[in-house]
């Protein structure tokens, strides 16, 4: 595939008629989940991905005695969370699962100070209730706000230092549709795409993972660098969403028997990139 053009005027029109460069709207609703350390729905466009933080007192035994904490990720779609029902996967994870846990895990690893947070295991599970597209990357951001209420709950006990929480992190997908460069493809887009591209960075532009595929014909390094600046545009406005979601007022610790009251948070503005 050629190079894209940079200054495209006559734009294809979307399935959900935003710009190419337009974020879907996200909404991130706090403790939807009464027993987790740290629990958030995230809602990008129609995909929905409940993301939830548990706590193990205990380490992988490869890192036991060197007082150092460690992070994983499972993720899951739930059965009716696609067009056509997906099976559970009660005989073993697919490739595609077993891929997509491992770069959550890395990506909210580079998020926090592992040595800060003692010999214990943050379990990060995101189970997707509904997906059109993006569920990687919405588990990642979404992610990283459960581990932020997580860190801030051990710190309000003094169970882990109030820095273990190091730096945001955040997700979205690009890719190549009808010759058009879009951010943050929607279902209908991914399966289209001619080149699909999914980037996680920090907060200060830092990338920790850019996963590529050329679906079609190879692509420039010209693209890839177009691809790469949108997404960084993207994920910088999404880690705004990100602070103003988890920078409330702590909820204060739920008393045995009581329902934790979910925070919800008005959904972000359409992105001005």
């Amino acid at each position: 595939m050629g190079e894209q053009s940079s200054h495209m005027i006559d734009h294809a029109r979307r399935p959900d008629g935003r710009r190419p460069d337009e974020l879907r709207p996200a909404h991130f609703t706090l403790d939807y989940i009464k027993y987790p350390e740290g629990s958030v729905l995230i809602e990008q466009g129609r995909t929905r991905v409940l993301c939830n933080v548990s706590v193990e007192e205990q380490v992988p035994g490869w890192m036991a005695g060197e007082g150092r904490g460690w992070l994983t990720a499972e993720y899951a779609l739930l059965p009716c969370s696609t067009h056509v029902r997906t099976r559970r996967e009660t005989h073993g994870l697919r490739g595609r699962t077993q891929e997509i846990r491992r770069l959550i895990g890395r990506s909210l690893r580079a998020a926090v100070e592992l040595d800060l947070l003692g010999e214990r295991t943050l379990i990060v599970d995101c189970d997707v209730l509904q997906a059109d597209g993006g569920t990687r990357t919405a588990s990642v951001t979404g992610g990283y706000v459960a581990v932020a209420l997580a860190l801030r709950r051990l710190a309000e006990r003094g169970l882990v230092s109030s820095k273990a929480l190091k730096q945001p992190v955040a997700a979205i997908s690009v890719g190549v549709v009808a010759g058009e460069i879009r951010l943050d493809l929607c279902y209908a887009e991914d399966r289209d795409a001619d080149v699909d591209l999914n980037v996680v960075m920090t907060d200060d532009g830092r990338l920790v993972e850019v996963q590529g595929t050329a679906e079609g014909a190879p692509f420039s390094q010209g693209t890839l660098n177009h691809m790469v600046d949108l997404a960084s545009r993207g994920i910088a406005h999404l880690i705004k969403q990100q602070a103003a979601a988890h920078c409330t007022e702590p909820t204060a610790p739920v008393p045995p028997g009581e329902l934790r009251s979910p925070t919800n948070e008005t959904p972000g503005e359409r992105s001005s990139h």
